[in-house]
């Protein structure tokens, strides 16, 4: 019996033994090797490793791409114009043990980077005017940050791959005030267009009305002498034909007249008989 509890606890005693000194390191992970709080071995390769019980300890890292965000901040522009920035960086861990002597884990890494992103920014926007944000130069924007954000966090073991703004907003009171000079820029330019609409107006309307008085009067000219040269020539045909029967033309201008004076039935008139008005009505003989 005291054969069997020994073996028993012997057994249960190796277990543990075994189970602290073996560890697995993931096909996505770092494990760092510490005895007595210094780094002795960096493993890399996935699968099954060993360690020393009760004296060593492994600390993991992610070896992949990872993400940081920055919270907003309001940053002031070169031309004094405020403005809210949000933005992110992507790392990676490249020095494990000077990782976790300097920032120890993800938290304190994200702290830290989280810090140094936003001097960036401050150091990087604070060199240029707002608009810089909203041209092609905003590439060259993230650049420059994103190399000032990767010589400080070398400083951790770290590399930085990228760095991104993901917004760039006016503060609200800006935006009001932006709204509102725009919305009066707006009605003062929808203003001078309709004063200049209507001065245009004024303008075809003066012209079509002198280019209609000059066609009218043109017309006028044009229907007068018209009428001249149709009385012209109709007086000179009337003299061709009167001049061969002078005293026939007289007798039939007297009828008409006399058509024209005596239409109604209570003429009358107040004149001699002999009057050359009624010659040849023989009146009188």
């Amino acid at each position: 019996m005291n054969k069997l509890y020994i073996t028993a606890i012997a057994s249960f005693c190796l277990i543990i033994i075994l189970a602290g000194a073996l560890f697995t390191v993931d096909q996505k992970e770092i494990g760092v090797v510490f005895q007595f709080g210094e780094a002795v071995r960096i493993v890399e390769s996935p699968g099954l490793n060993v360690k020393v019980p009760f004296i060593q300890n492994v600390q993991f890292l992610d070896k992949r791409i990872l993400n940081v965000s920055a919270e907003e901040k309001e940053l002031t522009a070169s031309d004094e114009k405020r403005l809210i920035v949000d933005a992110f960086a992507k790392y990676k861990i490249t020095e494990p043990v000077m990782f976790i002597k300097t920032v120890h884990n993800y938290s304190g890494a994200n702290l830290r980077l989280n810090k140094i992103l936003e001097s960036a920014m401050r150091t990087v926007i604070g060199r240029f005017p707002l608009n810089t944000l909203l041209t092609e130069q905003r590439a060259n924007l993230m650049q420059q940050i994103r190399d000032l954000v990767h010589k400080e966090a070398a400083l951790f073991g770290i590399k930085i791959i990228d760095v991104r703004i993901l917004k760039s907003d006016l503060p609200t009171e800006n935006s009001d005030a932006i709204y509102q000079r725009m919305k009066t820029e707006r009605y003062k330019e929808a203003k001078q267009i309709r004063a200049e609409g209507a001065e245009e107006a004024a303008r075809i309307k003066a012209r079509a009305d002198k280019e209609n008085k000059i066609i009218l009067a043109e017309a006028y000219m044009k229907a007068q002498r018209t009428k001249g040269d149709g009385d012209a020539d109709a007086a000179k045909l009337y003299n061709i034909a009167y001049s061969k029967d002078p005293e026939f033309y007289k007798f039939y201008r007297s009828l008409v007249a006399y058509k024209s004076s005596l239409s109604k039935e209570n003429t009358q008139f107040v004149l001699s008989p002999k009057a050359e008005f009624f010659k040849y009505l023989q009146i009188g003989k």
